[in-house]
């Protein structure tokens, strides 16, 4: 188990970390989620002893961090950290042996990595040859490589084409099922939806909801509606018995009054537009995150892409 302790983390006037406190079990995928610049990044870095926290702790099967614990963690990072002009095998072998693993055990594992992400054409190119979505395959690679008991995956889906990330879905599933200790990072919570046992959503440096997700999601009722349609859909808010809402160009989430029922908040937006296809759920996670922090995830990473001091709380 990974546990996360009361973590604060503060540079110049920017906290970018503000009581984080989560326990991640084996056999599980946890998500750590938020928009850009909540405090995701700065929280795993604290994690690998990256950098240090102005206080708090974190304890890996309730040992504090360590070079033989360092040397049991995976971590993929969101940038790009391969050398370039490199070629592929020695890049894998190299990252492996500061692992501990031998040249040709690491060769072996290699191949059988490559094979799965199809990049066995590739082995005797330079790394700068790679597409950017092949690079970030290999960079799971180098991440998994040493066996490792916990992985820390920051964006893994950054850079890959659809296929690829049911792909890497899949094998996130598969290190599940051997017991693996699992974060994912990710500010895109339609793919954390899909694959998250446990979740913490963190927005400007505070935790605002921690637990499993299928439970707290039935802390916020089921009287949702989803909506695919071709129209303007700007109307949707003011329709009587919407609460709330998140409307893009095609899409909608309404969530709407207990009193009113579904079926006659549907008829009245199919009387301006051509729905496609609408659905009566729970709500999604940006649902929440909304009603939550009173914005969605784009919203907030809008917002932050125009504050000088992103870097420093990202």
């Amino acid at each position: 188990m990974i546990e996360v302790q009361n973590l604060y983390k503060s540079f110049t006037t920017v906290n970018a970390v503000n009581d984080v406190s989560f326990k991640v079990e084996p056999g599980r995928v946890f998500g750590l989620l938020g928009p850009n610049g909540a405090g995701k990044t700065t929280t795993i870095r604290m994690m690998l002893n990256i950098i240090q926290p102005d206080a708090g702790k974190m304890l890996f099967d309730d040992r504090p961090f360590s070079i033989d614990i360092q040397n049991k963690i995976g971590y993929l990072p969101e940038e790009r950290g391969l050398y370039r002009k490199n070629k592929l095998m020695h890049t894998i072998q190299y990252f492996a042996g500061l692992k501990g693993v031998s040249s040709n055990e690491a060769k072996k594992r290699a191949l059988y990595w490559l094979e799965r992400f199809e990049l066995t054409d590739y082995i005797n190119n330079r790394v700068e040859e790679l597409s950017k979505g092949n690079q970030q395959k290999v960079q799971f690679i180098i991440s998994v490589l040493h066996s490792p008991r916990y992985i820390i995956l920051d964006e893994p889906f950054s850079g890959l084409d659809p296929v690829n990330q049911i792909l890497l879905k899949d094998i996130i599933g598969d290190l599940r099922k051997e017991g693996k200790i699992l974060i994912f990072s990710t500010h895109q919570m339609e793919q954390a939806e899909k694959m998250c046992d446990d979740v913490c959503i963190i927005n400007k440096g505070r935790v605002v909801m921690y637990g499993n997700l299928a439970e707290e999601k039935k802390k916020y009722g089921v009287n949702n509606i989803l909506l695919e349609f071709e129209g303007d859909g700007s109307f949707l808010e003011n329709i009587r018995g919407v609460k709330q809402s998140a409307i893009y160009s095609n899409y909608a989430e309404l969530e709407i009054d207990s009193t009113v029922k579904p079926r006659s908040v549907i008829h009245e937006a199919s009387k301006h537009l051509d729905i496609r296809k609408f659905e009566v759920k729970e709500p999604t996670l940006n649902a929440i995150f909304m009603k939550l922090v009173g914005a969605t995830v784009e919203e907030i990473e809008r917002k932050h892409e125009e504050d000088p001091l992103k870097e420093e709380a990202a």
